[in-house]
């Protein structure tokens, strides 16, 4: 009875210093210091702006390719790592824990639910036979969907380029945000790309100033993707401008190389349009 009791007093002492470690291990911070400037960060508040100070404005919807080097902090990491998220993994993020709205069109009129978000990405739960481990028999079992992040390689962004005459310069302001999936469809074998859903940008700006991006040259001094979108950091391609003909896109009357050059003519006279107004 003796030798019976000095063993299960072993096994508890044994069993404390395992949840000691254990709880040791989950405290372990894996760096030199705790990350407080980007985590704790505000997005920079836009510039005031009056409706008589606006000498000429026109909307603009360019796409970020994440294949290209410049834009790859939008695309990596495909699965979460520690203190990095992607882009769409974030907004993902936003719209299951912090009430992000996600909008079926770029008019951002008409909203979208968390199932059917969920629904673009055919990640919603299904249920399947799956063996029971005991009774080796099929039982339906609800197996909850996964959002294939990787699956997101461009961006669709809406702006807004506008001369302030208050301040005499060309600002740019993006509106919108739209993650463009590139899947292959089951049923018919063939790649497909499509528009998800659309994000206001400026109901998004405090969760991408609070999200910290890869820097490749300094670990250390890392921006946010709030910094990111303010500071012009990336690579895009005019698609769409404002136009009488229902704002049609490029694709719908050229094809190609035509409509990357289409897109350069359209940016080059943005920029001519600021030097005019500066000459005048």
């Amino acid at each position: 009875m003796k030798k019976l009791f000095v063993v299960f007093i072993v096994i508890g002492i044994i069993g404390s210093m395992f949840n000691k470690q254990q709880c040791y291990a989950q405290n372990v911070n894996d760096g030199i210091y705790i990350k407080e400037n980007i985590p704790g960060k505000r997005p920079v508040p836009y510039p005031h702006v009056r409706e008589a100070d606006i000498m000429w404005n026109k909307k603009i919807w360019q796409v970020i390719d994440c294949r290209e080097k410049m834009n790859h902090p939008f695309y990596f990491p495909t699965q979460d790592v520690d203190d990095r998220k992607s882009l769409i993994s974030l907004l993902i993020y936003g719209i299951n824990n912090e009430g992000l709205t996600a909008y079926k069109d770029d008019e951002f009129r008409e909203l979208f639910t968390r199932d059917e978000v969920y629904g673009l990405f055919d990640a919603l739960p299904d249920t399947q036979q799956v063996p029971d481990p005991n009774t080796g028999e099929l039982v339906e079992t609800v197996i909850e969907g996964e959002i294939s992040y990787d699956e997101v390689y461009k961006y669709e962004i809406k702006e807004q380029w506008y001369f302030d005459k208050q301040h005499s310069m060309m600002r740019i302001r993006v509106l919108g945000v739209c993650p463009i999936r590139r899947y292959m469809d089951i049923e018919t074998g063939e790649l497909r790309k499509t528009r998800t859903f659309w994000i206001y940008f400026p109901e998004v700006r405090p969760l991408l100033a609070g999200q910290e991006v890869f820097n490749r040259n300094n670990d250390a001094q890392r921006v946010s993707f709030d910094d990111i979108f303010f500071q012009r950091r990336f690579s895009s391609y005019i698609v769409k401008e404002t136009n009488v003909y229902d704002n049609r896109e490029i694709t719908e009357y050229m094809q190609g190389l035509n409509s990357l050059h289409e897109g350069e003519r359209i940016k080059q006279e943005l920029f001519e349009m600021e030097h005019d107004l500066w000459e005048f």
